[in-house]
């Protein structure tokens, strides 16, 4: 497998190259050269098959020969070890669950075939420092897919008092390979901090520095997995006029559901969900891209101003030609969130923030023979005090949050300075 450099072309790396160095020169991110694509026939024949078995297939589409089959299997088993399954929510909505891994959120899947592929492709001496930033969800999959991993070093940058207060206690009370900072800042001043990293080519190599954020290919290329493992979970005469809403903050989830659809799953089209931080609405409204200010809102998994998978969204239309036009948006309030999930409730679905805003979108836009899924992208109870507070009812802690709730914090804190990140990665 071959990828690129959106930002240099040139630049040209393999799968494992890809995977252990994150990014590429000037901060680019790499795309696959070639975009396979499943027969209509194939792709029947693969929503008969299980998880693990379609995902070894799809996932060798991209990654060729440079892993063997049966060798991928065996990763793609100990990564997918938990199941997404599709809720029915309404006649004609559905939600795919994928929060039901070790850190309740749909990183696992990413997180955890990204520990996988980095074991596989790194020799047994290579000493790896995992830098990466989250806005929830994406510390605590990493944390958890690494820990207790020989030879790795995860630090991850998470901004002070604009997580959940369970999020945190998550991917903060691990201790060992795992060191966490909080930063005086909001989401996009950690993922700054994380790309000036990438950027000082002293710093990558005295520490082998590498990312497990969505920018990291093998991420990405797991998260298409989930929307195959959906289809297969709808009748026929549903999947022919599926309409898909995708929580979004990074645009990680939308690259890799229209990647999906590049391979030939039928998904009649998409919806982009965001918060208050609206940029890709905006520029999809009326073609300019001004990033405002990060605001904090309830859905703080999506407080992100710059969304760095966008420049791959972007790339996928033009080499498939297709319109961004036909790419379907839309921008929640904090108003509007509370009561979506208050009406959620109200027809017997508990939901947190996020997807509850791509419910409500899906819900206002989905025409009349249509069929709609949404994404569960956490649990509720990582939620708790919001999701609580809204719908007035007590929700019970799942086994995972409880026996970590009462740990003491770890985390480290710290100016959103450069120099006193690039000070501790190097101590």
């Amino acid at each position: 497998m071959k990828l690129y450099n959106l930002k240099d072309h040139n630049e040209q790396v393999s799968f494992a190259q890809a995977v252990k160095q994150g990014l590429g020169s000037q901060q680019g991110l790499f795309f696959p050269l070639e975009l396979p694509e499943f027969e209509l026939t194939d792709i029947d024949a693969m929503l008969e098959m299980d998880f693990v078995s379609r995902s070894s297939k799809i996932l060798s589409a991209y990654i060729g020969d440079e892993i063997p089959p049966h060798q991928l299997a065996e990763r793609v088993k100990a990564a997918f070890a938990f199941p997404a399954p599709v809720k029915a929510v309404s006649e004609d909505i559905a939600c795919l669950e994928l929060f039901h891994g070790p850190t309740l959120a749909f990183k696992d899947f990413g997180g955890r075939f990204m520990a996988q592929m980095l074991a596989y492709v790194s020799g047994s001496d290579d000493q790896i420092t995992i830098l990466t930033a989250t806005s929830g969800d994406t510390g605590a999959a990493v944390a958890h897919a690494f820990y207790g991993m020989k030879n790795v070093r995860v630090v991850i940058l998470y901004p002070q008092g604009k997580i959940s207060p369970l999020q945190e206690k998550l991917f903060c009370t691990l201790g060992g390979n795992i060191e966490t900072i909080a930063i005086d800042g909001d989401f996009d001043a950690c993922q700054s901090l994380v790309k000036k990293a990438f950027d000082d080519r002293e710093l990558k190599q005295a520490i082998g520095l590498n990312s497990a954020n969505s920018i990291n290919v093998s991420r990405l290329l797991a998260q298409i997995c989930y929307y195959f493992e959906a289809v297969a979970q709808l009748p026929q005469e549903k999947r022919n006029q599926l309409v898909v809403s995708v929580p979004s903050g990074n645009f990680g989830d939308l690259t890799a559901g229209l990647l999906a659809k590049s391979l030939g799953l039928p998904i009649k089209r998409f919806i982009a969900a965001t918060n208050a931080n609206d940029t890709v609405p905006r520029f999809l409204d009326n073609g300019e891209w001004q990033p405002n200010l990060t605001v904090s809102t309830l859905s703080n998994a999506m407080d992100v101003s710059q969304p760095n998978n966008w420049p791959r969204v972007e790339e996928l239309f033009r080499r498939k030609t297709w319109r961004l036009t036909d790419l379907a948006y839309g921008a929640v309030s904090d108003e509007t969130t509370r009561a979506a999930m208050r009406e959620l409730a109200e027809i017997g679905y508990i939901s947190e923030p996020h997807a509850a805003i791509a419910w409500r979108l899906l819900r206002d836009q989905l025409h009349e023979g249509e069929y709609g899924l949404f994404l569960g992208t956490a649990h509720p109870a990582k939620f708790r005090e919001n999701v609580e507070e809204i719908l007035q009812q007590t929700l019970p802690l799942p086994p995972e949050l409880a026996e970590r709730a009462e740990l003491p914090l770890l985390s480290h804190q710290m100016q959103a300075y450069f120099a006193a990140l690039r000070a501790f990665l190097l101590k």
